[in-house]
């Protein structure tokens, strides 16, 4: 058997992870995600896919974030007729934040025509609502530390990898004619101490493993990020304004959530409105419900108002209508609204009608990419485009890196630690340029591994003959 490798995505950016092999005539894919940030990356998924979707037999997706699943309706689109396969909570996941992807591309398309700031006469979403809903029939799933057969001589299993639920480290291990292989795809790593996920399970040995450097050249330690987060919200009320945070639908809204219950009930922060305004964000609070045993929330009630979910301060938001008026609350209030990079959703609106507020402020809690929204606001550009617009940004930014769902390089590290000896190559993936560059110097003068940084539609063999 002969094995190749062709990089179709986080090859040189954190986003739009596509990695596929060619295990002689049996096509494999692990993840299919959306590129992001930069227009040049957005504008990608919009070109003619490099391999022929209908030749592909196989995705298996490590989580359910859309830079990893977020191109599934488009491959089915053109002609994927295959088996998805994820973990069970990945699956439901999906089927909530695909859904709520076609939404939002659809009304941003539906805003642009209206308007008249696209070039195109008419503007399209990339796919719709039915095309994702052609995508769930063909999705398989598993639990971990299951192993699956996807192919005579191909298994599956999913570790645990923190950083969502449902999420997964996949080792994939290949019965040759002579040897045996496994290649190992870290996937998006969590944190090894999050106060609501457990720690990504360890893996100890690959002859080749594809690793994401998200965080690859810094450290982000989680020292105290409570307190840290009590002094941003208490000066932010300070200013008689309010807090605005984007946040990732999924992970880091629960997350704020839980330390926010905390906060108000210790006595940390005045006992203020917590407006959650995102639908997908509700939906998925009600999957760490469903999904008991994926977190550590089990000593808590979930079922009852006593909820960490559930408690007085946090009032939900769920129609148009009420997301709407949120923008009559003047001060002593926190809104939190997806998506996280602000590259689309009710935050997007938030910020048009916010930004000019000098009282107000806004709280970045995750990874930017770099050409987003958000990344840009960070980055201090004093004006930001939204709706054809330009807007003046007067409000106060504030940054936490510890509420962060990546591992930072010193996890990464530690992760890698386990392995018993080198894999054959170590591919540096799902990280910007300086991030992917450093961590793979950094892999090299700390474990003496031989190391790749691929590039975007490189291809590479990996075994010959096996």
């Amino acid at each position: 058997m002969n094995i190749r490798a062709k990089f179709l995505g986080a090859a040189g950016s954190v986003t739009g992870s596509r990695h596929y092999l060619e295990f002689d005539d049996f096509k494999v894919m692990v993840d299919s995600g959306l590129f992001q940030g930069l227009k040049e990356l957005r504008l990608l998924n919009w070109e003619p896919f490099p391999i022929d979707p209908a030749t592909i037999d196989a995705i298996v997706i490590t989580h359910a974030h859309i830079d990893h699943t977020g191109y599934l309706p488009k491959l089915v689109k053109e002609g994927f007729e295959g088996t998805i396969y994820c973990t069970e909570a990945t699956m439901e996941l999906m089927k909530i934040m695909l859904l709520d992807s076609a939404k939002l591309q659809e009304e941003e398309a539906n805003w642009a025509k209206k308007k008249g700031y696209s070039k195109h006469a008419n503007p399209l979403a990339l796919y719709t609502a039915e095309d994702v809903e052609k995508v769930f029939p063909l999705i398989k799933t598993t639990t971990y530390d299951n192993t699956i057969s996807i192919h005579p001589k191909l298994s599956v299993r999913f570790r645990n990898a923190g950083h969502i639920l449902g999420a997964a480290t996949v080792e994939m291990t290949v019965q040759g004619d002579e040897q045996t292989k496994k290649i190992v795809f870290s996937g998006d790593l969590g944190r090894s101490q999050d106060p609501m996920l457990f720690a990504p399970a360890p893996v100890y040995d690959a002859d080749i493993l594809y690793m994401e450097s998200t965080y690859g050249d810094r450290d982000n330690p989680i020292q105290n990020p409570m307190e840290e987060f009590a002094a941003v919200i208490n000066r932010a009320i300070e200013r008689r304004g309010v807090l605005l945070i984007p946040a990732f639908s999924v992970g880091r809204t629960q997350l704020l959530m839980y330390y926010m219950k905390t906060l108000i009930t210790k006595g940390l922060i005045p006992s203020i409105p917590v407006y959650v305004d995102s639908p997908m964000a509700i939906s998925v609070t009600r999957l760490h419900k469903q999904f008991f045993g994926l977190h550590k929330l089990d000593d808590f009630d979930l079922t009852n108002h006593h909820s960490v979910f559930d408690f007085e301060n946090i009032q939900y938001r769920r129609s148009q209508e009420e997301s709407m008026q949120l923008n009559y609350v003047k001060s002593d209030a926190i809104i939190i609204s997806a998506s996280g990079m602000v590259t689309g959703g009710r935050i997007v609106h938030h910020l048009y009608n916010r930004l000019q507020n000098e009282n107000d402020t806004i709280l970045f809690v995750g990874y930017q990419a770099e050409g987003t929204r958000g990344r840009r606001i960070l980055d201090g550009e004093e004006k930001i485009k939204m709706f054809g617009y330009e807007i003046p940004v007067r409000c106060h930014v504030e940054k936490i890196e510890g509420l962060s769902a990546h591992a930072d390089r010193s996890e990464l590290l530690d992760w890698l630690s386990n392995f018993k000896s080198h894999p054959k190559n170590t591919f540096i993936v799902h990280g910007e340029p300086k991030s992917a560059e450093n961590f793979a110097d950094t892999i090299r003068e700390k474990m003496g591994w031989n190391v790749t940084v691929p590039q975007y539609l490189e291809t590479m063999e990996l075994f010959r003959g096996i």
